[in-house]
């Protein structure tokens, strides 16, 4: 173990708004042995995830922001090469936080699961059954509460949660909508992800195509954008309407406080719910989603996608291609 050599992205300098690869630097260090009790995971996929930008942000957000020079935060799933920890053997595959790193020093601590799913590519386990997987499902079936022929509609329906959301709404015997940018990630969310419309918001009156798309109006709204996509859905809500608040994709900062239409009124006059979601408070219930998801993806009612780029050295720039609109289904970085 002592010769292998460990790169490493941490994070250089606190950006202001969504971060650039500037803002990161990958450093080479040793390896060290594991100690009594730890083990050595040789990751395979490093998550890249939207949220990140609230991580790395100053501006205070759900969880701790990452320290100037730490390494940057990720989900990723790899291979136990080292062990000495009694529950943890050569071998295994785990999922856990063991940030953007070739290699990963753990004692155990930020592990979420052993990957069980042998079956289903490896990459998955970050995706559709991974963090993105997870809270559709629980953001959808526990926030949303979707009824058969209630209305769901999703905004950024073809990236990672948004598609999964549509297809397990589908499952649930509603109609949905999706809203995605570009004719390309349309025909994936109608020809793919079997939505029943989706709503290029990129091609002009986005409130006319909803009223076309939703003409009963919309019961449940799991949102990934905020701005001036929600602000049109909201204008189309049934009584008592449920908003999922996952996202808020479209504002590229959070100071100052960001202004636009106020949203009380339409949630009071519909007696409608709308409520903020973190797929950190579902954590203890991991294995409950994964193992329905997974039999969901082995009987082809649970479609994915994944956008994959290659080596630690994409790692800088890949946060900011997800809010340039670069990928096409979950981004990873795969090592070799």
């Amino acid at each position: 173990m002592a010769a292998h050599l460990n790169r490493q992205v941490r994070l250089r300098a606190r950006p202001s708004g969504i971060p650039q690869a500037e803002h990161f630097e990958i450093v080479t260090t040793p390896l060290p042995e594991p100690e009594a009790g730890q083990f050595v995971v040789r990751n395979r996929y490093l998550s890249v995830d939207p949220a990140m930008r609230g991580w790395v942000s100053a501006v205070a957000n759900y969880s701790q922001p990452i320290g100037i020079g730490e390494v940057m935060r990720s989900r990723d799933v790899g291979e136990i090469i080292a062990s000495r920890h009694p529950d943890y053997r050569v071998g295994e595959q785990v999922v856990g936080w063991l940030g953007w790193q070739e290699y990963a020093l753990s004692d155990g601590t930020g592990i979420i699961r052993c990957v069980e799913e042998k079956d289903i590519p490896l990459s998955a386990a970050l995706g559709v059954l991974g963090m993105n997987g997870v809270t559709a499902y629980f953001g959808l079936l526990e926030i949303g509460e979707p009824k058969p022929g209630e209305t769901v509609v999703v905004s950024t329906a073809a990236g990672a949660v948004g598609s999964a959301v549509g297809q397990i709404a589908k499952l649930r015997g509603c109609r949905t909508v999706g809203i995605a940018g570009g004719r390309e990630k349309v025909r994936l969310c109608r020809e793919e992800f079997g939505y029943d419309a989706a709503i290029d918001y990129k091609a002009g009156d986005l409130g006319a195509a909803l009223a076309q798309a939703c003409p009963s109006g919309v019961d449940v709204y799991f949102d990934n954008t905020s701005g001036p996509i929600s602000d049109a859905v909201l204008r189309r809500i049934n009584k008592r309407a449920r908003i999922v608040v996952c996202g808020t994709a479209s504002l590229s900062s959070w100071e100052p406080w960001p202004s636009g239409p106020r949203v009380e009124r339409h949630l009071l006059v519909k007696s409608a719910r709308m409520e903020g979601f973190l797929v950190f408070d579902y954590e203890s219930r991991t294995e409950e989603a994964v193992t329905q998801l997974a039999q969901w993806v082995r009987a082809g009612k649970l479609r994915y996608r994944e956008d994959i780029l290659e080596g630690i050295e994409a790692a800088p720039d890949a946060i900011a291609g997800l809010y340039r609109g670069e990928n096409l289904g979950k981004r990873l970085i795969r090592l070799a």
